[in-house]
């Protein structure tokens, strides 16, 4: 690594093999299908909870949420805010739910609901956003990495991938939970240290940092006004509830984690635990955020790197002297996830550079081995078992999520590495999620409040749902004749109407064929 001292190198290396090594352990024990994908329901709630954290609390937080408040402010944060509503939903309708079906699979519920199309559709949707999440993640922590040690983002996607694979193939949910739980705590350790490290650089300590951001409008959680065609505080609140409803009440990964514990009141106490760790957390990476950004108000001749290096990535086939010229046309928001990498190289003691960078992989790692998992389980059993050989024998199963669970991880790199050259990858994640997200939990929904829906009316209701997000993703594009067409929201709102139209369709629908049965004239 060529801008770390051997110190920092050999607590990344260490950090590395030590992952590989729980992976191996766990394999041990992870002989059957049930014990790979379940656990066999040993794991206590705390834990789980910790998992759960860790899993939220991906590199996109770590790098992304502090590159968020720098550019810009603390609306993101209102995202936090609306966690305790979801969780009180999720463990009053959906735990229990999941937890009186043994089925592994979040979506087995919506083959016997609707039909077989309702359960390939709504995993395909998740794998496209498991596969969008793991290569946004891999982007950012390739980010990171780059900026500390001077290798191109490829071969860190490979790299990191590559141990990734490893220690999630060998041990299965066990492994993931545990080495999550010894994640979370680097990680929280991780954002305490930066911060402390930062305040401690400023000369005029904690009152200068809110005087620079009270006068830079820092810590505004968003616009209150009706509106949403921006990234109101509104729009924030709504599109966090139905992607934290959608996290924790259809996503595999945190179902799966629901079926690894002892009961049911552990489950629910698992949601508590992660909600309880991350929204205070979350405000710590506003907070360093907000930090950074006065820090280099007070140093701005140390951004120059950050904004050349921003500025060659956007414009790669431009000559160095145009490049210097864009660079200072940049705006925060243009180089907000370079912030703090370079202040780690530049400020941060050797030893804790380390320490930090494996919190950071930390992030990334418990996200992607999650991802990776939880996507094996799906296409082994609601598309390999399903359509291809239902009668699979458990050796050859066991195999089989070995395989799927490499394959998806390879997959997740190769997306990473797509979205080399991306303006802003908590950006990216949020709008690719409540693309795929909203056809998702609108059919969920539908299928479990909306009892007398039937089959073909689930169909309408799902093609409605679908033309809508599509029309919301795609119409932002439309020029000339057609821009009329463009949607007037705000790019966060396609899983909020997405979600509501295929939902409230269903339900119309059925209400107007059951009036329609129940008229005189059918009598």
């Amino acid at each position: 690594m060529k801008n770390l001292p051997l110190l920092d190198i050999s607590i990344i290396v260490f950090y590395l093999i030590s992952m590989i090594a729980v992976g191996f352990f766990f394999s041990l024990k992870s002989k059957s299908s049930e014990q790979y994908t379940k656990a066999s329901g040993s794991i206590p709630g705390w834990a789980i909870g910790l998992s759960l954290y860790a899993t939220f609390l991906s590199s996109n937080t770590f790098l992304g949420v502090p590159g968020k408040a720098f550019g810009g402010n603390w609306n993101a944060f209102v995202f936090s805010i609306s966690m305790p509503i979801a969780a009180i939903i999720a463990a009053k309708l959906f735990v229990p739910f999941y937890r009186k079906t043994q089925e592994i699979s979040a979506y087995t519920h919506l083959e016997h609901r609707f039909g077989a199309w309702a359960r390939t559709y709504a995993v395909c949707c998740f794998l496209l956003t498991q596969l969008a999440r793991m290569g946004s993640i891999f982007f950012g922590i390739a980010l990171s990495l780059q900026a500390l040690t001077g290798y191109d983002m490829q071969s860190i996607m490979i790299v990191v991938g590559i141990c990734i694979v490893v220690y999630t193939v060998l041990g299965g949910i066990e492994a993931v939970i545990w080495t999550e739980v010894v994640q979370a705590v680097l990680l929280t350790f991780g954002a305490i240290t930066i911060l402390v490290i930062l305040i401690s650089k400023m000369p005029g300590g904690v009152g200068q940092i809110i005087d620079i951001g009270l006068q830079n409008n820092k810590f505004s959680l968003g616009s209150f006004s009706p509106d949403f065609t921006t990234s109101t505080f509104w729009v924030i609140l709504l599109y966090g509830f139905f992607i934290n409803l959608n996290n924790f009440g259809i996503d595999q990964n945190y179902i799966q984690r629901y079926h690894t514990a002892k009961t049911q009141k552990e489950a629910s106490k698992s949601l508590w635990v992660c909600v309880g760790m991350y929204v205070p957390v979350s405000l710590l990476f506003f907070v360093i955020g907000s930090c950074l950004f006065a820090y280099y108000q007070v140093h701005p001749q140390m951004l120059d790197v950050v904004k050349l290096q921003a500025a060659a990535e956007r414009f790669p086939l431009e000559s160095q002297n145009n490049l210097s010229a864009i660079a200072q046309n940049l705006k925060p928001s243009d180089y907000g996830d370079k912030v703090m990498p370079k202040f780690m190289v530049q400020q941060v003691p050797t030893g804790l550079v380390g320490l930090i960078i494996s919190a950071i992989m930390s992030a990334a790692m418990s996200t992607i081995s999650s991802g990776m998992n939880s996507s094996a389980t799906v296409f082994s059993i609601d598309i390999y078992k399903r359509y291809f050989k239902p009668d699979l024998k458990e050796k050859n199963f066991i195999k089989l999520l070995h395989i799927a669970t490499a394959v998806f991880g390879i997959g997740g790199m190769a997306v990473g590495i797509s979205l080399i050259g991306t303006k802003s990858v908590l950006d990216v994640w949020w709008e690719l999620s409540g693309i795929f997200a909203g056809g998702m939990l609108g059919l969920f929904l539908l299928g479990i409040i909306s009892r007398q829906t039937k089959n073909h009316t689930a169909i309408v209701a799902t093609t409605i749902g679908v033309l809508v997000i599509l029309w919301l993703s795609l119409s932002g594009k439309l020029s000339g004749e057609y821009a009329y067409l463009k949607s007037p929201f705000d790019s966060n709102m396609v899983i909020v109407i997405g979600t509501l139209s295929l939902f409230l369709s269903g339900v119309i629908i059925t209400k107007i064929k059951k009036s329609l049965n129940s008229s005189p004239i059918n009598s």
